[in-house]
């Protein structure tokens, strides 16, 4: 019954979460992990950090939780990116925590006491970061293993107060789990120490200062069920630091590089760094105690430094400080069950918190509710315990009872309304500048959420006033640049870029770079070289920028693309290719960079190395669509039908991924055109047309697949809409005047044509002949004559049109000598097939007309078509140039 009364009543809380997006650091963690995704080997999972960053890399966060991405992939297999089930997940598994909570807190209270604790941490405010925020699953995996270790430790002592090895053992397993979720799982080693000492064995401080005075005396050897402690807590030790070791070598002996704008506090000087530092710990507590204020991000200017000993701030480091030692004083010195239960909260307060604290090592946030999951345990405790004294007078028992109902009433509502917040970016960074205002962070987040709803104007209001608030934020000043740039502003973006340019450290000599500045704010250099590179006599300007940032951090992978792409543009080939070699020698897991340095090979006409690219790039992405359409293209224009089966799976493949796209159907159209699949070329090929009304080669081809299939009648609506669409194409009009001369017997309609193409290019030789054999239809030899002889003098060296003018001359002669008028329409009749000049048909743009060939494309390629091939691959150049753009950050 109780289980289910405080699952039901976590589901009563957190239901609305269901409804809610992925936000904030999710956006991180999970759309843009890879290792979520199934492609991804398993095994990158135990070499990637949290938000799938390799470990080796400098810009890591060093945050290993393998455990915990393993079950974001999990949620990704069953309902890929819905992010109603992650937070479903987070829900059950708070649930969970809360089951376990509840046994904990038997083993120091009674059990409404236990309850009372249980219900206060399943409604408690503070934990809505972790459950509504799917990245908080850390701290609700981290804490199931967390209590789980510590349950089973308290079953290492036996009835006859020996040591029962095997709940150790798996004591030390699940600290290793909670480890692989967490971090600070790790520090349910210490609140197992302590349950040892002063609640299994029953020591008090002053016993154990004793007992240590009486050995160090010589007075009497180490008590057996002391020395039977120590074997336990060496035990434990031992496997915490071998633990310890392992986490240090996952690092590589490594802190994650964060920046004053993350942790103020950090980089600042004695005493200011102690001072402030110190009053984060109150400030943490007053979050438990009065959560009314919650704030999703309380980087930057959340928290003022606290600079001098004057500070009034001061006090609640010291009354925080006074109370703690007051608290452990009663618990540390008597051995009755309130100085255990007491003892047991304050080592569940603090212990976890620790790594988190700042007081040790500086992490990158100053506060976050998160990781006070852990340390919120304690704190019901506390409340509870305190509440079962209060309940004891009975006089103060209904005011207990009615405080207590009142507490977890107002809780549970705020928990509720504080779920909507997390809805979506906008709402949940509007309501954390409704509590703070000079957090630039917070005013940077909304302008990317209104960023994100293409809202420019908006979000550069925002993103001003991250300017305002923090003038020396280089992140605020480059959002700033990337929103004239998208304004189409492009002299007040270059001026926020040369802004936020001019914020950056400069480089001292034999000082390592990374150390003072975040990786990503060396993205000004590479935004603002893609903005001066639009402008053609700015290229070396750009070039200049990105060789900039490259000697800052020779491991700067983003600035090699994005060199390889401006050089690519200024035709500077090798460089360009040398450009994304050095890019892959970081990184040779990304599709992006294999399939950039294919299209460099395209450019060095090496087809064969660039289709090698194309197919590692597929090998780490398998539906990489850019990769997909080009290297199938490619395999296409190489004209051998060895490739045409590969190269149509990965049209079909690129289909599936780009259904809109109607150069994916033109395309598996023209194999099958190469393969003589008739009835599977005409249906892409209606398929491409209906997907793009107008479409030039898709028309004009479907027109040639008929004419070659005998259906010419078919072929006729499909050249009258090429031609709606596009009235000058030539070899359209000329298939049509051929169709309407040979088939249709319209010597009229034919006529149009040839003289609509030599009124567009009267230097034609294709349409200038097929007019001079329309002359001849119509009986009129001497014209037919002229045309030809005009013919001739255009294209001397076309031995066709030299023999067809002798035919005609032949005919007239014979006219001539039999008394025949020449323009008479009497016996002018031939024989077509000896006699009748043939009409030689241009070549297409991928199929030849020419009828003295195969119906088959042939290998050599025309000039036209040449063009054509090399107007697709600028097209692919151009998209390239948009993800390089996004990747960037630009």
């Amino acid at each position: 019954v109780v289980i289910l009364l405080l699952t039901g009543l976590v589901v009563g809380c957190y239901w609305n979460s269901l409804s809610c997006g992925f936000v904030f650091d999710d956006v991180s963690a999970i759309l843009d992990n890879k290792d979520l995704r199934p492609s991804t080997p398993l095994r990158n999972l135990f070499l990637n950090d949290f938000w799938g960053t390799p470990m080796a890399e400098e810009r890591s966060h060093k945050s290993y939780r393998p455990l915990t991405v393993l079950t974001f992939r999990l949620n990704y297999l069953f309902s890929e990116l819905s992010a109603s089930s992650y937070h479903l997940l987070n829900v059950v598994l708070h649930a969970v925590v809360c089951v376990l909570f509840l046994r904990v807190c038997r083993l120091f209270l009674d059990k409404t006491s236990s309850l009372v604790a249980a219900l206060l941490f399943a409604v408690h405010p503070i934990h809505t970061e972790a459950v509504t925020g799917v990245v908080g699953r850390a701290e609700l995996l981290s804490s199931i293993f967390l209590l789980a270790a510590f349950l089973a430790y308290t079953k290492s002592t036996g009835a006859d107060h020996s040591i029962v090895w095997a709940p150790i053992a798996l004591t030390v397993v699940l600290v290793a789990a909670a480890t692989l979720c967490k971090e600070q799982g790790i520090t349910v080693v210490g609140i197992c120490c302590v349950h040892e000492v002063f609640v299994a064995q029953g020591f008090t401080l002053p016993m154990l200062l004793d007992t240590l005075r009486q050995v160090l005396q010589g007075k009497d050897g180490f008590p057996y069920a002391v020395l039977q402690t120590l074997l336990k807590l060496i035990v434990l030790v031992i496997s915490t630091l071998l633990l310890v070791i392992i986490r240090v070598q996952v690092i590589q002996s490594q802190l994650p590089v964060f920046t004053r704008f993350d942790n103020p506090a950090a980089v600042s000087p004695t005493p200011t760094r102690q001072l402030t530092f110190n009053y984060l710990l109150p400030v943490n507590a007053w979050l438990l105690l009065n959560p009314s204020e919650l704030c999703c991000d309380w980087t930057m200017g959340t928290i003022p430094l606290v600079e001098s000993l004057l500070d009034l701030r001061n006090l609640a480091t010291l009354v925080f400080y006074t109370t703690l030692g007051l608290l452990a004083y009663h618990s540390l010195r008597y051995r009755h069950s309130s100085a255990r239960t007491v003892i047991m909260a304050l080592s569940l307060i603090v212990l976890p918190f620790i790594p988190a604290s700042n007081l040790f090592f500086p992490v990158g946030f100053v506060v976050a509710e998160r990781v006070l999951y852990v340390p919120s345990m304690g704190f019901c405790v506390l409340v509870a315990h305190g509440f079962k004294i209060v309940s004891q007078k009975g006089h103060l028992k209904k005011i207990s009872w009615l405080i207590i109902g009142v507490l977890l009433t107002t809780h549970a509502v705020k928990t509720f309304k504080r779920n909507w917040d997390w809805e979506s970016e906008y709402t949940l960074f509007t309501s954390a500048l409704k509590v703070n205002k000079n957090n630039a962070k917070l005013w940077n987040n909304v302008g990317h959420a209104l960023e994100n709803q293409n809202n420019y104007a908006k979000a550069l209001q925002y993103f001003l006033q991250a300017t305002r608030v923090q003038p020396d934020d280089i992140g605020a000043h480059m959002n700033v640049g990337r929103t004239y740039k998208n304004l189409n502003k492009s002299k007040e973006a270059e001026d926020a870029y040369l802004v936020a340019k001019s914020l950056m450290p400069q480089v001292i000599p034999g000082k390592k770079y990374a150390t003072r500045v975040a990786p990503n704010h060396l993205n000004v250099y590479i935004n603002l070289a893609n903005l001066i590179r639009a402008n053609e006599s700015r290229l070396e300007e750009a070039d200049q920028l990105y060789r900039q940032a490259i000697s800052m951090r020779p491991d700067f992978k983003q600035a090699y693309i994005s060199r390889g792409e401006l050089l690519l543009k200024m035709n500077k080939l090798t460089e360009a290719r040398d450009a994304y070699l050095r890019a892959l020698d970081l990184d040779r897991t990304n599709a992006d960079l294999w399939y950039n340095l294919a299209i460099v090979n395209i450019e060095m006409k090496d087809p064969s190395e660039a289709l090698k690219n194309f197919n590692h790039a597929l090998e780490l992405n398998p539906r990489h669509k850019l990769a997909l359409f080009n290297s199938a293209l490619l395999m296409q224009e190489s004209g051998e039908p060895k490739f045409w089966p590969e190269a149509n799976r990965r049209f079909l493949t690129y289909v599936e991924e780009e259904p809109e796209d109607a150069n994916g159907y033109f395309n598996l159209g023209m194999l099958a055109m190469d393969a003589n699949e008739n009835p599977a070329a005409e249906r892409w090929m209606r398929k491409a047309i209906g997907l793009q009304a107008g479409f030039r080669s898709a028309l004009f081809n479907l027109a040639l697949l008929y004419s070659q299939s005998k259906r010419e009648i078919d072929a006729l609506p499909v050249l009258d809409e090429l031609l709606r669409h596009h009235p000058e194409h030539i070899k359209g009009l000329i298939l049509k005047g051929d169709i309407l001369m040979n088939h249709k017997k319209d010597t009229r309609g034919a006529k149009a044509c040839f003289e609509r193409i030599l009124h567009m290019d009267p230097t034609n030789v294709q349409g200038k002949h097929n007019l001079c054999v329309v002359y001849f239809e119509e009986r009129d030899l001497p014209r037919a004559e002229r045309c030809l002889e005009e013919t001739l003098a255009l294209a001397p060296n076309e031995e066709y049109v030299r023999r067809h003018l002798s035919i005609v001359r032949g005919k007239m002669a014979a006219m001539s000598a039999a008394g025949q008028p020449l323009t008479s329409a009497e016996g002018a009749t031939m024989s077509a097939k000896e006699e009748k000049p043939k009409r030689v048909k241009e070549g297409a743009e991928e199929i030849s007309l020419d009828s003295s060939q195969s119906d088959k494309q042939t290998k050599g390629k025309s000039t036209k078509e040449i063009k054509d091939i090399e107007e697709k691959r600028a097209a692919a150049l151009k998209r390239l140039e948009e993800i390089e753009r996004i990747l960037s950050g630009d």
